[in-house]
């Protein structure tokens, strides 16, 4: 089998902290497709590389986390967001990435303002996964699609990805998984709130009531309903947890179902799958449930 995800993960020869004089440059490098677009995509093989060059105002550039801007819906002569971005072209294959957990290059180009970028042309930085996914009102107004990037180990720790997905699919022997030390931060979730609602629930999902058996009883997991962590800042509490299954938890957490004021879940096509079992002493925090919906569900529409 051969694959056909071209140019995805590092370059040969190329390291973090190497310098281009232009686009025209990173294209002869093979790190990037375009001369123009911010995002290099491929429609089978979603994204493989970002341009950070300034022409989002609310991008967030963090050196090892980045806030990115999806594309679409800016005026050409302004630069002003004047319609609601869509997820198609470069952003669904941010979110085809994002799916697959594969690897994006970061470039920054000089006109990016961040303390990050280089002084004159461009400069690869490394590459990231996209950590999340959500919607939210631009300075300008409209909607914009907001990708939470995260840097991954150095290059050389890395084999090229294209090799690694071709040894694993004709059922080759893999390389040993290294290890290393490293500091990461994180948000510290509170075990004892995850375990109050599971047992609430006796391990049952609150929105297909089934369960996951295994020889130390049913296995559930606790979900929050708004997102923890930069940029959501979900509270780790009750009224904003709930029990789910594996599958439902993924289905909340990529946005392909969404509560409504009356607890009805309800899927991308607006239609009702079911009503949110809930316990009289499991109060639900209705402004995580209005945040889900405005700002997670559609991620992965």
């Amino acid at each position: 089998m051969t694959i056909s995800a071209v140019g995805v993960g590092p370059v040969t020869g190329v390291r973090a902290g190497d310098l281009f004089d232009n686009r025209k440059a990173l294209m002869a490098a093979n790190l990037h497709r375009f001369t123009q677009q911010g995002i290099s995509w491929t429609k089978t093989a979603g994204a493989d590389a970002i341009v950070l060059s300034g022409g989002y105002v609310d991008d967030e550039d963090l050196g090892d986390e980045i806030t990115y801007t999806g594309e679409g819906g800016r005026d050409s002569l302004t630069g002003k967001q004047v319609k609601d971005q869509e997820m198609v072209r470069g952003n669904e294959a941010m979110q085809r990435s994002f799916q697959l957990g594969q690897p994006i290059r970061v470039i920054r180009g000089a006109s990016h303002g961040s303390e990050f970028a280089p002084q004159t042309g461009y400069q690869y930085g490394g590459m990231y996964r996209v950590d999340s996914i959500w919607h939210e009102p631009s300075i300008y107004g409209p909607r914009i699609i907001r990708f939470k990037l995260v840097r991954l180990d150095d290059d050389d720790a890395w084999s090229p990805y294209e090799k690694v997905l071709q040894r694993a699919l004709d059922g080759q022997p893999m390389v040993a998984a290294q290890r290393r030390e490293g500091f990461v931060s994180r948000v510290v979730r509170d075990t004892r709130v995850t375990i109050a609602v599971k047992t609430m629930y006796e391990g049952r999902c609150q929105i297909c009531s089934g369960t996951v058996p295994t020889p130390a009883g049913p296995y559930s997991e606790g979900a929050h309903i708004r997102p923890l962590g930069r940029p959501h800042d979900g509270a780790d509490h009750l009224p904003n947890i709930l029990c789910l299954c594996p599958n439902d938890h993924v289905s909340v957490d990529r946005g392909a179902v969404f509560l409504d004021d009356d607890l009805a879940v309800r899927n991308m096509d607006g239609q009702t799958v079911t009503q949110l079992t809930r316990r009289d002493a499991h109060s639900i925090d209705m402004e995580s449930v209005r945040y889900h919906r405005d700002h997670i569900f559609g991620s992965a529409d």
